[in-house]
């Protein structure tokens, strides 16, 4: 399985209350990977990226659409070195392409699950 295939397998099972909607989109170029839907009925899109190092790679279409949709707009991060996640704001698109993840502290799956209940 593809790392990015299975980050979006293990955010469904690991965000309970979450209705998630994987988008592949060939003709919007930059769309993130996922919309969500809360409990709350507020929508956000997830873009997923598996790091192999501190690097996060981003074409130039997601970093313009993440400047473009500074809210409800999330980079969902796992390293794999010691598997840990990292959860950005979209707004901060170009900060993690230019810094690299390791400026974030890592999250949990429960509190990755609060901040989209949120």
């Amino acid at each position: 399985m593809a790392p990015e295939r299975k980050l979006y397998q293990d955010l469904k099972k690991n965000t309970n209350g979450i209705i998630w909607n994987r988008i592949e989109n060939l003709s919007l170029l930059g769309m993130p990977d996922v919309l969500g839907y809360n409990t709350s009925g507020k929508f956000f899109t997830v873009e997923l990226k598996v790091a192999k190092g501190n690097k996060v790679r981003f074409s130039p279409h997601q970093i313009a659409f993440h400047k473009s949709h500074l809210k409800n707009t999330f980079i969902l991060v796992r390293t794999l070195g010691p598997c840990s996640l990292k959860l950005v704001p979209g707004s901060m698109v170009h900060d993690l392409w230019s810094v690299g993840h390791g400026a974030w502290n890592s999250v949990t799956w429960l509190e990755i699950q609060k901040t989209f209940e949120a």
